[in-house]
C-alpha cells in the first residue's frame, strides 16, 4: 500500500511499480513523477512485505511440491487396528459418591485419518509472483480486511438502447462521436449520488477511533482493462474529478479523455489519486453479474453485467421478442463498505440509477439539452395489450401519424443553427396516437410508404423525421392538386442520400471558392 498524503486505491500497484523505476533510473519515469516522488520520499514503500515477491537479490528457485497420495478405486484399504476389548463393570450395589471439587475427566480426542495420497509421475511447481502481479496479490489481501456486502438489481434496458439510437443518431449527422452505455450508467450514477451524498463515503480513523470520511467531491474512477504487449494484461483505475460540476457533455468529454490517456499511456499521478467511488464494467466481455472487490479508501464499487435478453427467451426470435415487449435487462451489483453505508441505502441508490435509467426527473431530457439534440426524447411507457382487431387499429394509427408527419412534420424542423429549441409537436407524438416505445420493432403495413409494404415503425419514424424534420423544412399538404402532392411525396420521402467523404470534400471546396469570389465582388463593386 502506497503510502504517500495521496489515496491511490487501486492503482497502488503502478506507484510502487514506478517507484522502483524511478530509484534504478529516475530518467526513465515522467517528470510528474519524479516530482511525486521527490516531494513523497516514501511513496513508493510498502506497508508489508508480499509473500514470494523479494525486492531484490537472487530469487528463490523455485520449490517442487508432489501431490499427496489419493487411494485409487480398486485398491485394498489398509486393514483397520482391532479395538481393545471392552471389560464390563461391577454392578454398584451401593450409592456411588463423585467429588464436585474434582478435575473432569479429559474427554477423548478424535485421531485425524491419515491423508490420502495419489501416485503419480507429474509434480506441479511454485514460481515466485514478482512485479505487477505481485502488487495486485498485495492490494487484494489487502481488500480482505474491508467488510463489504452487495446489493444486486437488474434494469430494464429497451428505454437506455432506444434513446441512445436517437443520440448517436444526431451525432453522426452533426459533431460526431458515440455516446456508449456505460456513459448513460455513469451519469445515472453520478446524478444518484448528488441525491444521496452519503453515498459517496469512506471509512478511516481519526486519532485511533473509527471514523465516516465524507469527500469534498465526486471522484468517479473508471476501471479500464488494457492488454499488454507480452499478452498481460492490467487494470487501471484513473479518476473524472469534480463529477457533481458537471453536465453530461461536459462528463462525455471528460469521459473520453481519460480512456485515450490511458490507452496512450500518459495519464498522470492526479490521474490516479484521489478516487472515492468507481465503476467498473466486465459486461463488455460477457459477465453478467459480476461483485468487484472494494480497495481501501472507498466506500462504493459500482459492477455493471452484460446487455443480454433474459435467458428464458434467448431462444425466441426478433419477431416474438417485439410482440411480447421483452425488454434486454442490464444487471448492477452495488459493492459497498459495510462499516459506513447500510443495505437500505445501497437498495435505495440502484433504485434512484433504475428510475434515471427509465427516464425520471428529466434524466435524458438533461442528455439531449447537454448534447443539443432538438427533439424530445422517447419516453418510458408500459405497452398496450392488443388483440387482431387492436392491431388493425395499430395499423391505422400508424397511417394517421404518417399523415400528421406529411402536414406538420416541418414545425419540428431545425432551421436556426444559432437557437437551440427542443422542438415538439403533439401531432407529431407517437403517444397521441396510442403508440409506444415497445412499438418501434413491431411491422406495420405501410401502403407502399419508403417502397416497401410492412416496415417497422422505427424505420417509418427515421424515413419521417430524415424527410421533414432535420434540417429543411418542407410544407405541401395544402397544394390541391393530388398529383402534385404525389409527386412531392415520393421526392420527398426518401431518407437522407448517402453523400461519399470525397464528394463531401468537393461540395465544401465550391461552397469557399464561391464565399470567396463573392466577397472578391463586394470589396471591388
Amino acid at each position: 500500500m502506497s503510502q504517500s498524503g495521496q489515496d491511490f486505491g487501486a492503482n497502488d500497484w503502478l506507484v510502487e511499480e514506478m517507484f522502483e523505476r524511478y530509484q534504478a533510473d529516475p530518467t526513465s519515469v515522467p517528470p510528474e513523477w519524479i516530482t511525486h516522488f521527490q516531494n513523497n520520499p516514501q511513496a513508493g514503500t510498502t506497508s508489508a512485505p508480499v509473500s514470494g515477491a523479494p525486492k531484490g537479490g537472487t530469487p528463490p528457485t523455485p520449490k517442487t511440491v508432489t501431490p499427496p497420495n489419493i487411494s485409487m478405486p480398486g485398491t485394498a484399504p489398509a486393514a483397520p487396528t482391532p479395538a481393545a476389548p471392552v471389560v464390563a463393570a461391577p454392578v454398584q450395589t451401593q450409592p456411588v459418591v463423585r467429588n464436585v471439587n474434582a478435575a473432569p475427566a479429559t474427554p477423548a480426542q478424535p485421531v485425524a485419518k491419515p491423508i490420502p495420497t495419489l501416485a503419480t509421475q507429474s509434480a506441479s511447481t511454485l514460481e515466485p509472483i514478482r512485479g505487477v502481479a505481485a502488487r495486485v496479490v498485495q492490494s487484494m489481501e489487502a481488500s480482505l480486511t474491508v467488510p463489504t456486502a452487495t446489493s444486486v438489481r437488474a434494469i430494464p434496458a429497451k428505454l437506455m438502447i432506444d434513446n441512445r439510437i436517437v443520440i448517436n443518431n444526431h451525432l453522426k449527422r452533426t459533431r460526431g462521436g458515440k455516446v456508449s452505455f456505460t456513459h448513460l450508467i455513469a451519469y445515472a450514477m453520478i446524478k444518484a449520488l448528488r441525491a444521496m451524498p452519503e453515498m459517496n463515503a469512506f471509512y478511516g480513523e481519526l486519532e485511533g477511533k473509527p471514523a465516516l470520511g465524507k469527500p469534498e467531491h465526486i471522484n468517479l474512477g473508471i476501471a479500464i482493462d488494457l492488454a499488454k504487449p507480452d499478452g498481460t494484461r492490467q487494470l487501471l483505475v484513473p479518476s473524472i474529478k469534480g463529477c457533481e460540476e458537471l453536465d453530461f457533455g461536459q462528463f462525455w468529454v471528460a469521459y473520453e479523455e481519460i480512456v485515450k490517456k490511458a490507452r496512450g499511456g500518459t495519464l498522470t499521478v492526479e490521474d490516479y489519486a484521489g478516487t472515492t467511488v468507481s465503476l467498473t464494467n466486465p459486461g463488455t466481455i460477457g459477465t453478467v453479474h459480476s461483485v468487484p472487490r472494494l480497495v481501501q479508501g472507498q466506500g462504493l464499487i459500482i459492477g455493471v453485467g452484460a446487455m443480454d435478453y433474459p435467458a428464458e427467451f434467448q431462444g425466441a426470435s426478433e419477431a416474438t421478442l417485439a410482440r411480447m415487449a421483452i425488454s434486454k435487462v442490464i444487471t448492477l451489483t452495488s459493492t459497498y463498505d459495510h462499516r459506513v453505508i447500510q443495505g437500505a441505502q445501497s437498495g435505495d441508490f440502484l433504485k434512484r440509477i433504475n428510475e434515471y435509467l427509465l427516464g425520471a426527473d428529466n434524466f435524458y431530457d438533461e442528455i439531449f439539452t447537454a448534447l443539443r439534440i432538438p427533439y424530445e426524447p422517447i419516453r418510458w411507457a408500459s405497452d398496450f395489450a392488443f388483440t387482431k382487431d387492436d392491431e388493425i387499429d395499430k395499423t391505422a394509427r400508424v397511417q394517421q401519424l404518417i399523415q400528421a408527419y406529411r402536414t406538420w412534420g416541418h414545425l419540428m424542423a431545425d432551421i436556426d443553427p444559432l437557437v437551440y429549441v427542443q422542438r415538439t409537436h403533439p401531432d407529431l407524438d407517437v403517444v397521441t396516437h396510442g403508440l409506444t416505445l415497445w412499438d418501434l420493432d413491431r411491422e406495420f403495413a405501410t401502403g407502399g410508404f419508403g417502397g416497401k409494404t410492412f416496415l417497422p415503425l422505427r424505420k417509418i419514424l427515421g424515413v419521417l423525421r430524415d424527410s421533414y424534420c432535420r434540417s429543411i423544412g418542407v410544407e405541401y399538404m395544402h397544394i390541391s392538386n393530388p398529383e402534385e402532392r404525389q409527386w412531392m411525396q415520393q421526392h420527398i420521402e426518401v431518407g437522407l442520400p448517402s453523400i461519399e467523404r470525397e464528394e463531401q470534400i468537393r461540395i465544401l471546396r465550391k461552397l469557399n471558392s464561391a464565399e470567396a469570389f463573392e466577397s472578391f465582388l463586394q470589396t471591388k463593386f
